[in-house]
Parts: structure tokens; C-alpha cells; sequence
């Protein structure tokens, strides 16, 4: 199991990302369990006004917000860039369909990594995501995250149109495995 152990300073970025859904109106967040999203899961979870969705694999989430998004609802996907890949042709449901889409992806294969397995994936995200017709904002620092997410939601939500704000491992903080 990955731990994150070498935590950039400034952890308030952890809040700041379900405060700038909550305040975006979103009222379902889909992911896949992951360390570091865990502060925004977990308040997801805590709060009445949002249902939160764990999924089997990323690319559900794609589908489960389009549906909230018919119904009149907002929703974001929370997700490591591990999971992008698993979204390249479902993401063409955005692209086509043109709903908003807001994900919120934690990067691997970046800064100190430590599982080699997750280096691919994570050097190609941005660019894949890109491909696909996605608009992304990376953020390395925490004073970044809040600005970039709510100007991401922005274009979402105002917009009809897929968004991503990347969250690097140098942000995040360094993982090791713990036995």
C-alpha cells in the first residue's frame, strides 16, 4: 500500500478542493479510493447535500455525471492520472455530447516517484487528456489549487465543456510503500 510521507508544506489545498466544488454547486462526486484525495472523499461523504459515488473504474464516472448533468445536477470526478488512461474513449462522450465535465486528478508518474508502473501513464495524462478535447491546469503549488479548480469548475459548469486540473505529486507529496 502507498502512503504519502513527504507532504509538501501547506495542507489546506486538501479542504480547499471540496470547499471549491461545494461552492461550485456540484452535488456528486464520483472516484476511484485514492490516498490523495482522501480529505475531499471524506467530506464529500460527510456532507448531506452531496452524494458521493465510489466507483469500479474511472471511466463510470464519465458516464454517472453525464447522467447528473441530465437531471439537472452538478458533479466532479476525482481520480489519479493512473485512471486518465482508462477514460481515453470515454472521454469522446464528452467531446460529443458536449456536457460539462470537472475532474480533479492526483498525478503519479511525476516527482519522486517510487512505483515504476505508474511512470507511463503519469507522463502522458496531460497530453492525453488534451487529445481527447480536455482543457487542464496544472497545480504544483498549494496557493494554486483553489484559483485553478474554481476557474476550471467556471468553464465547466458555464460552459458545456470537459476540464482538468491536475494536482502534482510535488503538491501532493512523495510516496514510499509501507509494509
Amino acid at each position: 500500500m502507498a502512503t504519502e510521507t513527504a507532504a509538501a508544506p501547506g495542507q489546506a489545498w486538501r479542504e480547499e478542493v471540496f470547499q471549491v466544488l461545494k461552492a461550485a454547486r456540484v452535488k456528486h462526486i464520483a472516484y476511484v479510493p485514492d490516498a490523495g484525495h482522501a480529505t475531499a472523499i471524506r467530506l464529500a461523504e460527510e456532507d448531506p447535500d452531496i452524494t458521493s459515488v465510489v466507483l469500479t473504474t474511472e471511466e463510470e464516472g464519465i458516464g454517472y455525471l453525464a447522467g447528473a448533468w441530465l437531471g439537472g445536477e452538478r458533479g466532479a470526478l476525482l481520480m489519479q492520472s493512473s485512471g486518465a488512461g482508462n477514460c481515453i474513449n470515454t472521454l469522446g462522450l464528452a467531446a460529443c455530447a458536449r456536457f460539462p465535465l470537472l475532474m480533479v486528478v492526483t498525478m503519479r508518474g511525476d516527482w519522486a516517484e517510487f512505483n515504476q508502473w505508474q511512470n507511463p501513464m503519469g507522463q502522458a495524462t496531460e497530453a492525453a487528456l488534451r487529445l481527447m478535447g480536455v482543457l487542464t491546469w496544472r497545480a504544483d503549488r498549494a496557493e494554486d489549487v483553489g484559483p485553478l479548480l474554481k476557474g476550471a469548475a467556471t468553464m465547466a459548469f458555464e460552459g458545456d465543456t470537459a476540464c482538468a486540473v491536475l494536482l502534482g505529486q510535488r503538491l501532493i507529496g512523495a510516496k514510499e510503500w509501507v509494509k
